[in-house]
């Protein structure tokens, strides 16, 4: 599982660099975002403008991820695609999180 992860101000962004978060690499999606946030204190942005699906197990590794996080940090979504909003949308999943049409909406919504 490839991501990338910056920190920009008070927070930190991490990108998801594969096309898919699925049964396959939910695990090695969850090992890499726990690396990525572990030692920091910032909440957290992900961005997956690049994931083009999302399965059960992708969306459980997501949600792995906000409770690793919690309470301190929180989780903010950026940049969802129209498979993977829609995924968010049956499971109702996008009123647990806060999630934004890009990037850069998160980035100036966290800056407000």
């Amino acid at each position: 599982m490839e991501i990338s992860a910056r920190n920009e101000g008070c927070l930190c962004i991490v990108s998801v660099q594969e096309a898919r978060i699925d049964a396959a690499v939910a695990l090695a999606f969850k090992e890499a975002m726990r690396k990525a946030t572990n030692a920091g204190q910032s909440d957290v942005v992900l961005d997956l403008q690049q994931v083009e699906f999302i399965d059960s197990s992708g969306l459980g590794a997501i949600v792995a991820t906000m409770k690793f996080l919690a309470p301190q940090r929180a989780l903010i979504l950026a940049g969802l695609t129209a498979g993977v909003e829609k995924v968010f949308k049956l499971t109702r999943m996008d009123s647990v999180f806060s999630v934004y049409t890009t990037l850069d909406q998160a980035l100036k919504a966290q800056s407000d």
